[in-house]
This record gives C-alpha cells, sequence and structure tokens, in this order.
C-alpha cells in the first residue's frame, strides 16, 4: 500500500517549543502542534523535561491520532518542544520521527527541526570520523552530534558553534538541563516566532500556533539568532554580521496558515495582494464571469483578484478536509479520482459560465489537468487557470518538498505549452516582480523555485535528496 499525494509542494515540518511556571506544558504543546498540522501531516512528537530527564513520545499520524489523555499525562515537567513532519525522500520510518532524544557528557538533549542543510553528508563524513555513529536520515540528528562535539560548555554557545558549521535552512528548538533553546539560520529562510505567556514563553514555526495557545506575539526570532528560556525569562544571542534575509517566500504562497503573520507581513493579506496584482496584471486579457479559488490555498488570492477586478467571486469549489491521507494502491484509475475525492466543484455555480480558477502554484500540472476536466465536466463553459506566483522552474533545497528539476512541467512546457497540456482556455501566471510587490517589495525573499538565486548555497551532487 502507498500514500496518494496531491500533486505539489509540500513543507515538511513545524516546530514548537514552551517554557511555564505550570505543568500544563504537554497539553499547550499538543495544541501548538494542533495549529502547525499543515506543516506536517505524516508524523508528531513531543519531549518535555522533567528535573532534568528527558520524557517523550512521538509515532507515525496526524496529532490528534497520536496523542490522547493518556500519554500526555506521561509526560511531566515545566518545559518541552515538538515536531510535525512531512515525509520525504527518507521515507517515514519511526526512526527519523522527531525530536530527537540524545544523551551526551552535558546529559540529555532533545531536539527539533525544520529546514534542511545543504552540507549534510560532508559534516555526517566528518562526525564520523571522529567516532560519531547516526540511527537516522536527518538533520536534526546530526545538529545533535555536532551539538555533542562542541559540548563542554552551555548548550546555547553550544549551538553557536555548531551554527558555524551549519550549512542551508534551519528553524530548530532544542532542550537540555530543564532550559529551552532556539535558533533560526542567518538567512532567516525557515520562520519562527516567540510569544508570551503569563507564566513563560513558547516558540513556534508560525504566530498561529501562539494564537491557539493563547499566548501574545512578542516578535520573530532573528536571521542567526538564539534563543534561550529558562526560570529566568528570555535571553538572546546574535550573530555579528548576518547576511541580507533570503525568507521564503514560498511560506506566503501557499505554506503558512493565512492566520499567520511572518517576518512582519500577514499572509492573509500578502495571498490578497498576489491576487489583486494578478488582476491589474492581466486586466486587457481576461473576459470571464466569475472567479473561484481552489479551495484553501486559492482562496485569499481569488478574494483579492475578484475585488480587483469587479469580477464576481463565488466559491464554487467544495473540498473534502477528510481525504488528507488516503493509502490506496496507486493505480492511474486511483490517481484520476484523487481530484474527485478532495475537490468536488459545484455544478449550479459553475453551469454554462466562463469560470476564472485561482490557485497558487503548477508542479507536475497533473492536477491541473484534472481540475480542469473535472470543471468543464460538471458544465463551465471556459475555464481560465489563474495561478498566483511565477512559474515553479527550480527544486528547493531548503526543506521543501518539491520534484526533482526534469520533473517540473514549467522546465518542459512554456506557458503555451503548459495551458494545452492542462486543457485550459488561458493560463496566466503573477509575475517575479508582482509578486515580490505583494510581500512588500524589498529584496529579502528567496525565490530560487521560480527562477530566483540560490541565496543559501546548493548542495553538492552527492547532497541531493
Amino acid at each position: 500500500m502507498a500514500v496518494i499525494a496531491a500533486d505539489g509542494i509540500h513543507e515538511e515540518c513545524g516546530v514548537f517549543a514552551i517554557y511555564t511556571n505550570d505543568e500544563q506544558v504537554a497539553s499547550r504543546a499538543y495544541y501548538g502542534l494542533f495549529a502547525l498540522q499543515h506543516r506536517g501531516q505524516e508524523a508528531c512528537g513531543i519531549a518535555t523535561s522533567n528535573q532534568g530527564r528527558i520524557e517523550f513520545y512521538k509515532s507515525q499520524g496526524l496529532v490528534t491520532e497520536v496523542f490522547n489523555e493518556d500519554n500526555l499525562s506521561n509526560l511531566h515537567g515545566r518545559c518541552g518542544i515538538g515536531h510535525v513532519r512531512y515525509s520525504n525522500s527518507d521515507g517515514n520510518a519511526n526512526i527519523n520521527i522527531q525530536p530527537i532524544v540524545a544523551h551526551y557528557l552535558q546529559g540529555d538533549v532533545a531536539l527539533a527541526m525544520n529546514g534542511a542543510l545543504t552540507n549534510t553528508e560532508k559534516l555526517r563524513q566528518w562526525l564520523a570520523q571522529s567516532g560519531s555513529v547516526f540511527q537516522t536520515t536527518t538533520d536534526a540528528e546530526l545538529v545533535c552530534n555536532l551539538l555533542a562535539r562542541y559540548g563542554h560548555g552551555s548548550l546555547d554557545v553550544s549551538i553557536s558553534q555548531a551554527m558555524a558549521d551549519l550549512q542551508g535552512s534551519y528553524a530548530l528548538v532544542a532542550m537540555n538541563h530543564d532550559t529551552i533553546y532556539a535558533a533560526r539560520d542567518p538567512y532567516g529562510n525557515r520562520p519562527l516566532c516567540i510569544g508570551k505567556l503569563p507564566n513563560g514563553y513558547c516558540i513556534a514555526s508560525e504566530s498561529c500556533s501562539l494564537d491557539t495557545i493563547g499566548a501574545t506575539f512578542v516578535r520573530d526570532v532573528r536571521p542567526g539568532e538564539t534563543i534561550t528560556l529558562d526560570a529566568d525569562g528570555i535571553h538572546s544571542r546574535d550573530l555579528a554580521h548576518p547576511p541580507q534575509p533570503a525568507h521564503c517566500a514560498f511560506e506566503y504562497v501557499y505554506f503558512a496558515r493565512p492566520d499567520s503573520t511572518i517576518d512582519g507581513i500577514n499572509v492573509n493579506l500578502s495571498r490578497r495582494r498576489m491576487g489583486a496584482i494578478l488582476a491589474r496584471e492581466i486586466a486587457d486579457e481576461l473576459d470571464v464571469d466569475v472567479v473561484i479559488p481552489v479551495p484553501d490555498s486559492g482562496t485569499s488570492a481569488a478574494i483579492g483578484f475578484a475585488e480587483a477586478s469587479g469580477i464576481e467571486f463565488t466559491p464554487g469549489i467544495l473540498k473534502n478536509r477528510y481525504t488528507g491521507r488516503t493509502f490506496i494502491a496507486p493505480t492511474q484509475e486511483m490517481r484520476e479520482q484523487l481530484v474527485k475525492l478532495k475537490l468536488n466543484p459545484i455544478r449550479e455555480e459553475l453551469e454554462g459560465r466562463r469560470i476564472a480558477v485561482v490557485d497558487d502554484s503548477i508542479v507536475r500540472g497533473t492536477t491541473s489537468k484534472r481540475l480542469v476536466a473535472l470543471l468543464k465536466e460538471r458544465g463551465a463553459k471556459e475555464v481560465h487557470f489563474l495561478v498566483t506566483c511565477p512559474p515553479v522552474v527550480n527544486p528547493c533545497y531548503y526543506g521543501i518538498d518539491t520534484a526533482e528539476r526534469d520533473r517540473l512541467i514549467a522546465t518542459k512546457m512554456d506557458i503555451e505549452g503548459i495551458r494545452t497540456y492542462i486543457g485550459a482556455d488561458s493560463l496566466h501566471f503573477l509575475s517575479s516582480e508582482g509578486l515580490l510587490e505583494a510581500l512588500g517589495g524589498e529584496p529579502r525573499f528567496c525565490d530560487a523555485c521560480v527562477g530566483g538565486a540560490y541565496h543559501l548555497g546548493v548542495p553538492e551532487e552527492g547532497e541531493k535528496r
């Protein structure tokens, strides 16, 4: 049996950490991870520190499937970290589920990480030659081994030393001796933010997680910054000379929840701006009756497009929210059924009408092709496909599960070729300039996947995963 996944781009994980003066750590971590479920649906875990001893529970499944009152009640202490995971090329084996828990000279340590290093194999070889033994294929375990190598002082010092060796993208949380640590790569590629509780602090991949547990947003962790949470409060250590930030643009296009604010930009509003700017860019090229989104990530952009263009908006496609992890044999027939399982167009909204359908991206093109056919099957007179980001032409090496370059449709076809393949009456992409404008106009984003520069470098050939 195999997992049939949607044809698209997948975030690989989300992290959460909390330090409080009460015993509600495990339950708050549970709710914090629940709010980050969109960042990873294959596995999750929580670890707590109880007077220096780490207790943890982790397994494959959604947060609500993995945790219950019994196993949460066995996680004691006043600080904890958690992780949700989307499995990538290393599979979904239990051994790779985070947080990673290890023991070294300074005691037990737990660590969870979002992102991907670009020098993993080089570091593994170097550490292995020094006697390190690896039991998983995760970057998180590699970082644990680096911390052990530099573990002659406090963990925050070890993390700062390890960061000098790490190349690529990461937002990590760690725990040792009833203390929480967090770090963000010098480019700030993956999001990480700080929240204040009445009796402590928390750290999460997105601000929506802070909202869920009643924390007040304080600020984003700065690129290159390390954070310590302990009984004395919050402490910070900054990189002396961080480079120009390269925040992931796709967090705003697709990954992040609309109710999150990342690095000063609200995700919902940025998506509405993407839709509005696309409406401006193609104002003279489109004549349709109604605008509909591909739910859920296309909804905000479709609203923005409709508002800017004056074209009627209607939620003409219903999303079945209970098909996220469908275990079926990957036959061609079942692949054809996948879109019908997840998305059901409403015939009464579409029949005889010229439809503009708004989506966040086209990766391989197969899902877009099936959706266009389904919309026409349900009576749409014309289907015009609008994409609120530029064509995806490069793979991501920074923690996003994209197709290899030769499987990206935009590397094999021009826009007219893609339009013909998916069967749309017209096809329009937001320009690179339009995407940057929607994000505030400042050149502080990584857009390598849509043709920009790989600011954080690329793996050597043997390291590409």
